[in-house]
């Protein structure tokens, strides 16, 4: 079986959990006979090609004066930008994007979105939108150019390249909901991102959620019919190197590790909250926050305001090995996510023997049993099971021994297997 897939990223240039993801869903379906061709807005040369075609859109060339490539752009919708459209970018860079690209409404025939050769950014920048807009256009040029059964689609900024492939092709398509709007924004979405998201599962031949809290959330929120919703949980990629081999901090003290995007869907407010409480009973503890976002300048201030300057750390956005590096040196991890579609990030730690504290509110809680689950407003709850980690060893012990072995048997290729037989069922 051969798959047109379209994403956004692709290691080892990503931004989130979504890349990653998508890395090791394609190991897996490799390992399950199938061919991935996987499509990027834009190719570095140094991703991993093992086990998938990497196609690169900046490579494909439109002639909007030719009647076929014209009406690709029929299949195209435009909309506002906002904060959550763009959520791995700094606050700093938000509001520059903000002030000078408000709207799309501008664009037009002459616009570099119709150039013969374009050169995508493959970020979250200023010209998501258009490089959104070239990319559907792209879909529907390059599911002329090759040989496939099935269409699958990651995510909404890709949703108007799978449609525009499906209507070009007739070959089915599969939509995967990582995140909905609804995880991003709470009840105030943007109802143009709304709005792709339920064309794009609307159009879709079967839609693969990421836990059955994001199922239920697509069929109440998004009208979709329940049968041809499933759900396939994530995996982790297996980490074969031991803790030992990684520094430790250096430090002669407890750390707690929070890691994510900094922003309102991730629950960093209550990680500060709850670590000040754990703060004036045990001073000793150091507390990390690693990632950016649109809320990290406050959440600096409101460190400083509790007085945690010296022992609380903010490291950047880290991936890669600096992930598992980070990881070496925790004694807790802790995810008090609002609405967690998944959260791969937990089980990156679990499998590094690092206890965690989720939040009963995501995805990954429905599948794993060793680590303490919490609701994420429950400041209280939160700081007693951090103290309680950090403090009585054998709860540590018991969860870093049962913890590793749970996530070791996550495996990708498990879950594609799932989800190669939801390609069946549409083919």
């Amino acid at each position: 079986m051969r798959v047109l897939m379209f994403g956004w990223e692709f290691p080892p240039h990503i931004t989130g959990g979504l890349g990653t993801a998508c890395f090791g869903m394609t190991k897996g379906l490799a390992k399950n006979d199938v061919e991935v061709l996987f499509v990027v807005p834009r190719a570095y040369g140094d991703e991993d090609q093992t086990n998938i075609r990497l196609l690169n859109a900046s490579d494909v060339t439109i002639d909007i004066d030719h009647e076929k490539d014209r009406s690709y752009w029929e299949r195209v919708q435009y909309m506002e930008i906002g904060s959550n459209i763009i959520p791995y970018v700094g606050p700093e860079e938000f509001l520059k994007y903000k002030d000078g690209y408000s709207t799309v409404e501008h664009f037009n025939r002459t616009g570099s979105v119709f150039a013969r050769n374009y050169q995508f950014s493959g970020k979250y920048g200023m010209n998501l939108m258009e490089e959104v807009a070239r990319y559907a256009l792209i879909g529907s040029s390059i599911a002329t150019k090759y040989d496939f059964d099935v269409i699958h689609a990651h995510d909404w900024l890709t949703y108007s390249a799978g449609i525009a492939a499906k209507e070009t092709t007739g070959k089915p398509l599969v939509v995967h909901m990582h995140a909905t709007e609804f995880d991003r924004s709470g009840e105030n979405i943007n109802t143009d991102v709304y709005a792709i998201e339920r064309r794009g599962m609307e159009a879709a031949d079967r839609v693969i959620t990421v836990s059955n809290l994001t199922r239920n959330i697509v069929i109440e929120k998004y009208g979709i019919d329940p049968a041809k919703v499933v759900t396939v949980h994530n995996a982790v990629e297996p980490n074969d190197k031991p803790k030992s081999e990684y520094e430790r901090s250096g430090l002669d003290a407890k750390v707690v590790t929070f890691l994510g995007r900094i922003t309102y869907q991730k629950g960093p407010e209550y990680y500060i909250e709850a670590a000040y409480k754990i703060h004036q009973v045990d001073p000793s503890i150091h507390f990390v926050m690693a990632g950016t976002g649109d809320m990290l300048e406050k959440m600096i201030r409101r460190v400083a305001q509790l007085g945690m300057g010296s022992h609380f750390h903010f490291t950047g956005f880290l991936k890669g090995e600096a992930v598992d590096q980070m990881f070496a040196m925790t004694d807790v991890f802790v995810m008090p996510s609002i609405s967690e579609p998944f959260g791969i990030v937990p089980l990156e730690a679990m499998r590094l023997n690092v206890p965690v504290v989720i939040s009963k509110q995501s995805g990954v809680s429905e599948v794993v049993k060793h680590a303490l689950k919490v609701d994420f407003w429950d400041i209280n709850g939160l700081a007693d099971a951090i103290y309680g980690l950090c403090h009585y060893k054998p709860l540590a012990d018991c969860f870093k021994d049962e913890g590793k072995d749970e996530v070791d048997s996550l495996k990708w290729e498990l879950a594609a297997k799932k989800i190669k037989a939801v390609y069946e069922s549409v083919v």
